[in-house]
């Protein structure tokens, strides 16, 4: 098993985000960010991190309110700008400027933006089930859990509470699987089984929808237009259209693509074949 540090960074006001450092394998190894969704943290590329990690240093930070990075006092810096800004200041930090990305979801989301921002920073970028359209159905449904924090006397309760939210997502996981995926999503203190996030992370998404997702990423999915790009989709996805995703692939003609079968919003990246994907694409 890979061996990693867990390691906290401050940002630019004063929020201390956590991350976790896969050191490199041998000198001059490229170094890999991983980069959660709105309600995730590290915990959710433990698989895809050790593998990685064979060839790569790699990163995974956890958004400030997520895991073990600070909650922010004021809920209004929840959102893809400051995450953004936290992002550049700890590659600022390990004076990385040349890094491949691996983005889920809201993650995926800021990498674009990133790219804006800097268009020397990504060598290869993976989005896993986003894009620059973000199909209303799957907003609704996020919306209706996310911030609505419950605690729980036990894990069964909570895995039977992840089925609720999430079995549209994943309908064929098995019990175990289940259990698996609710120990990436809660954490147990003093006895308490809560979800590992503030709650406070969704007034930006529920204030205002646009708020939490640009109208229009179009014009800056289009900057990625020669960077080495690999788009993952959940087959069942209510977040990613197979319309959205034609279209990914018509303005990006050499985008590699991976659809992965009875999965829906969003692949865990943890199936042997999305790893292996994954690491052929960024050895590519």
């Amino acid at each position: 098993m890979a061996k990693f540090a867990v390691l906290k960074h401050p940002t630019q006001d004063g929020i201390h985000i956590a991350y976790r450092d896969y050191p490199a394998p041998c000198d001059g190894a490229p170094t890999a960010l991983l980069m959660h969704g709105l309600t995730r943290n590290s915990r959710d590329f433990a698989d895809l991190a050790e593998a990685l990690n064979a060839t790569h240093r790699v990163l995974v930070p956890e958004q400030r309110g997520r895991g073990h990075s600070d909650w922010d006092d004021n809920p209004e810096r929840y959102a893809i700008p400051n995450y953004v800004a936290d992002m550049f200041s700890l590659l600022a930090a390990q004076q990385l400027n040349k890094v491949a990305v691996v983005g889920t979801s809201m993650g995926g989301m800021m990498a674009m933006v990133m790219h804006a921002m800097n268009p020397n920073i990504f060598s290869h970028v993976v989005m896993n089930d986003v894009g620059p359209v973000v199909d209303p159905v799957g907003i609704e449904r996020i919306k209706g859990y996310v911030g609505k924090a419950r605690s729980y006397d036990s894990w069964d309760d909570a895995v039977a509470h992840n089925q609720a939210i999430n079995g549209v997502a994943f309908p064929e996981l098995t019990d175990a699987e289940w259990e698996s995926f609710t120990r990436q999503l809660f954490i147990e203190v003093d006895g308490v089984i809560t979800l590992d996030y503030d709650p406070a992370i969704s007034a930006a998404l529920n204030q205002d929808e646009a708020s939490a997702v640009p109208p229009d990423l179009w014009p800056v999915f289009d900057l990625l237009a020669s960077v080495p790009l690999l788009l993952i989709r959940g087959a069942i996805s209510d977040l990613l259209s197979t319309e959205t995703a034609d279209e990914m692939k018509r303005r990006h003609p050499s985008m590699e693509y991976l659809e992965v079968a009875s999965v829906g919003h969003a692949p865990m990246l943890k199936a042997p074949d999305v790893i292996k994907t994954i690491g052929d694409f960024l050895g590519s």
